[in-house]
């Protein structure tokens, strides 16, 4: 009950516009069953902080539909839960975390909210961070604003008292600063700083390869092991699918398959969402298929980040790289016409 979290669901990560032209960063999804706002959520959750605001610009239409009013992160609560913050556009937008201009248009939620300190948070840091701890070690060190680190590289998460926050909220324009994350990377006086350090896997993901490279962790056990560790559960929602059908001639090698696929071709080293169709003879190596895609028969995949109902016509054979894995946007059909 000292923390409340701020989840900057307005931040823009311009190395992720093919999989965010429809949906926020925090709604892309990851792992095959998960959007990369269950893992800050349930971070949160797994702190025991009860009080949580959502800030998002648009389009958040995918964001608000996945969370909800949070009842599956226990959110769904009288006092307290989850407060879902549209900002305008004008406000959102920002490259940077806790940005003042998106915080200011909801002042109301820190006035209301009882807790002493606040911790500013985003989704494009993929971790099992314990803010509990994180607040311990900002509150021993006596520092005015604590940033989480892992060998000097910044997490994106920041704790601070709501009464220095609000201070900041009133005077950033005087004090030429726009974030929470600016007023840590410049040093701004007269505040101190501190730095938690964070000893767990994690993976930042500001680009298409940063992403590609995270979900191929997931196929390494350690890293997985170090992702979804016991006791800390990630949190997701619940949909009621069949287990996945894995049809006669059907192949699968060291690879992550959530619920409600059919299966019929080979697939090695990849990562495949819900209710995917993968029809016979095709071959995916090392791809990432989100929910609701087809790939017809005769298919040669090899490094490709498909992205939800995108539809591969039969035949198409497509390459891509570990450095620049090809992209499928949102709802594309390809055809092997398309790709000669």
């Amino acid at each position: 009950m000292r923390l409340v979290a701020v989840i900057d669901a307005a931040v823009k990560k311009p190395g992720l516009e093919d999989l965010t032209m429809y949906r926020t960063t925090a709604s892309v999804p990851f792992a095959g069953r998960y959007r990369l706002v269950d893992f800050t959520l349930s971070n949160i959750v797994n702190s025991n902080i009860n009080a949580v605001g959502v800030f998002a610009s648009y389009p958040f239409v995918s964001l608000l539909d996945h969370i909800g009013v949070g009842k599956n992160w226990d959110l769904d609560r009288r006092k307290d839960g989850l407060f879902f913050l549209p900002v305008s556009q004008k406000a959102g937008g920002q490259v940077t975390v806790g940005a003042f201009a998106a915080l200011e248009e909801h002042t109301a939620f820190f006035e209301k909210s009882r807790q002493k300190y606040v911790v500013v948070t985003t989704c494009s840091t993929v971790c099992q961070i314990d803010y509990e701890e994180m607040l311990d070690a900002h509150i021993a060190s006596g520092a005015d604003i604590t940033e989480a680190v892992s060998r000097d590289v910044g997490l994106n998460s920041y704790i601070l008292a709501k009464s220095l926050l609000m201070e900041l909220i009133q005077t950033y324009r005087e004090k030429k600063v726009i974030s929470v994350e600016d007023v840590v990377k410049l040093k701004k006086a007269p505040y101190s700083y501190g730095k938690y350090e964070y000893t767990g896997y994690y993976a930042i993901i500001n680009s298409i390869e940063s992403y590609f490279q995270a979900s191929m962790d997931l196929l390494d056990s350690d890293k997985r092991n170090g992702l979804f560790l016991p006791g800390h559960p990630i949190y997701t929602k619940v949909k009621d699918e069949p287990p996945t059908r894995y049809l006669p001639g059907s192949q699968v090698n060291r690879s992550l398959l959530a619920n409600g696929s059919t299966i019929e071709g080979t697939v090695e080293n990849s990562i495949i969402s819900r209710a995917v169709v993968i029809k016979k003879n095709s071959r995916l190596d090392h791809c990432v298929i989100m929910q609701k895609s087809v790939i017809e028969e005769n298919c040669d995949l090899a490094y490709v980040i498909a992205d939800k109902n995108v539809h591969i016509e039969e035949g198409v054979v497509l390459r891509g790289t570990p450095e620049k894995p090809v992209v499928l946007r949102k709802g594309e059909r390809v055809s092997k016409e398309e790709v000669r």
